[in-house]
């Protein structure tokens, strides 16, 4: 009977070796942050094939959404080689069937892998995972590993997160924790140190980047892919210059909540998507988002459960969506956040781009709790314009990806909390006096202003366009 080795005809870089050793050697959990083109999923598909070889299981290469997977991987073709990178790493002979609808592949042992996208983690079913890749993780949904992390580890199995920088986020967090453990493989491969790349090369790339993005953002670009710079600005991000502003001034860091004030809200209500929650207060002159919470598939009494707990109480504005679409129920969503005793109110009506120069104001003045508001900080600064791969630029329309519901949410705070409260029963008199004292002006109020005076002056009404939002 014919045998075969693996990894199949292929063997590590030299800057690959550490990593390799580390997997080889028994190590369960591995950072490796290495710049585009550094060989990223080539090292961990062959390690796969050698773990799936040792040890029968299933195994997963996970990439940020599931649309990518063929792509990415399935159809992938090795530059050097000119073949399927998969069947460079599982070559036929140790295969029992491959199932193209499913990017799934059976091995003779009775191993399994497939490729899935972790936008959907919940979703991911059958026998628990013995290895995980988490492939280009720093643009993944940061939950995707909570949730699977115990399924790992109670299977005694690996878990290896390979990608770029995107900015400060959960990857450069995972990276800094990994450094501080000794059971962690932790590496910042930039392509000066690794070589992989020719000089002329990354010069020819970097010109790329340049022409494309313009200076300063293609040599950010660049930065981030590959010299792995997380300081580096994430392309067509909305929010970048407003939050390094609010950073700059100390306005991200410890809120207290005030107990005698209420507590809004502002919702960007799912289906089988997230739903996402910022908590806000109205302080003297000021905004103060003092809370964040985002889940999925979960009823409308799980998230009004979690602010009661709270003792958060106050107007919930919701999109005007929630007139029409219902949580399994015959009900509006406003009419079972009403039962549920809540007091909902729909958000003024805006366009998105409106919505966001809407968010780019109130990020101005802004004040965030950074501990209790930290996953929905990281949705705001990730939230970036759509790229069209044809036209060469960003579209006017965002991404939509994991950060889209923080996002949504928060451009609806920033269209609601200038917006005077209609009723407030918990408020004493003392107290929405000087609510309303502190309140922005809004367009609507010098609208009105300006209206009074005119008929105060004689001018006929009828002159005037009331038909406002």
């Amino acid at each position: 009977m014919a045998t075969i080795s693996l990894p199949y005809n292929w063997n590590p870089r030299p800057y690959q070796v550490p990593l390799w050793n580390f997997l080889e050697g028994g190590g369960k959990r591995a950072v490796a942050c290495w710049h585009r083109r550094a060989g990223k999923d080539e090292v961990m598909l062959n390690w796969t094939a050698v773990a799936a070889m040792q040890r029968p299981g299933t195994y997963w290469t996970l990439l940020p959404e599931a649309s990518q997977a063929r792509k990415a991987i399935w159809d992938a073709v090795d530059p050097h080689t000119g073949k399927r990178r998969i069947d460079q790493a599982f070559p036929r002979s140790i295969r029992e069937r491959e199932h193209d609808g499913e990017m799934k592949i059976s091995f003779k042992n009775g191993s399994v892998w497939q490729v899935v996208g972790s936008d959907n983690y919940h979703s991911l079913v059958g026998t628990p995972p013995c290895g995980l890749t988490f492939s280009e993780f720093s643009r993944a949904v940061p939950e995707s590993w909570g949730y699977l992390a115990p399924i790992v580890t109670e299977n005694k199995g690996w878990a290896v997160f390979i990608s770029t920088p995107l900015g400060n986020n959960h990857f450069k967090r995972m990276l800094d924790d990994a450094r501080t453990n000794s059971k962690w493989f932790a590496e910042v491969l930039p392509a000066q140190t690794s070589g992989a790349i020719p000089k002329d090369a990354l010069d020819e790339s970097l010109r790329e980047y340049i022409a494309l993005y313009g200076e300063t953002a293609g040599r950010a670009l660049f930065a981030q892919e590959y010299e792995c710079s997380f300081a580096s600005v994430i392309p067509g991000a909305y929010y970048t210059a407003e939050l390094t502003t609010a950073e700059r001034e100390d306005r991200i860091g410890q809120v207290d909540v005030a107990t005698d004030m209420p507590v809004h809200t502002a919702w960007d209500l799912g289906m089988d998507d997230a739903t996402a929650i910022w908590c806000w207060q109205m302080q003297p002159g000021r905004l103060h988002l003092v809370d964040y919470y985002e889940n999925s598939q979960r009823g409308a009494q799980h998230y009004c459960d979690w602010l009661n707990e709270r003792g958060y109480h106050g107007v919930d504005w919701v999109p005007h969506d929630a007139r029409v679409r219902d949580w399994g129920t015959e009900r509006t969503r406003l009419e079972v956040l009403r039962s549920l005793g809540r007091n909902p109110r729909l958000v003024p009506n805006h366009t998105v781009i409106d919505g966001i120069n809407a968010a780019r104001i109130t990020l101005g003045s802004a004040h965030f709790d950074a501990a209790r508001c930290q996953r929905g900080i990281e949705c705001l600064r990730s939230y970036c314009a759509e790229w069209d791969e044809q036209l060469r630029t960003f579209r006017k329309t965002p991404l939509h990806n994991w950060v889209s519901h923080g996002s949504d949410a928060f451009r609806y705070c920033a269209m609601s909390w200038r917006e005077p409260i209609a009723s407030e029963d918990d408020l004493t008199p003392l107290q929405r006096l000087h609510q309303e004292i502190n309140r922005p002006r809004t367009y609507n109020d010098f609208w009105g202003q300006y209206v009074q005076e005119q008929i105060h002056a004689g001018v006929d009404p009828d002159e005037f366009n009331l038909e406002m939002e």
